[in-house]
């Protein structure tokens, strides 16, 4: 067990879980302030994307998740799956 706030112990596991999600969110902050310059990396990922749904997206992570399933016809789950694929394999 690892040392948590308050004095509280987690598990190995949990601190790699919460350390995992803490990195996710700082890719995706660097994502939001590349906007510009991720729009073509993401039409390349998801050619079904349209400009409009990318303007509409704005840099939002869930924004993006959601219009994923909807041109591809994904699963939530699979498409966070494979945002956080990609997004980690970014060079920002």
């Amino acid at each position: 067990m690892l040392p948590h706030r308050g004095g509280t112990a987690i598990s190995a596991k949990a601190f790699s879980f919460i350390a995992t999600k803490q990195e996710i969110a700082m890719d995706w902050d660097r994502i939001e302030g590349n906007w510009k310059e991720a729009k073509g990396k993401i039409k390349e990922q998801w050619g079904k994307l349209t400009d409009d749904d990318l303007d509409r997206i704005s840099g939002k992570r869930d924004q993006l998740e959601g219009a994923i399933q909807k041109r591809y016809g994904l699963a939530k789950d699979q498409v966070r799956r494979d945002v956080d694929h990609w997004s980690s394999s970014q060079q920002w």
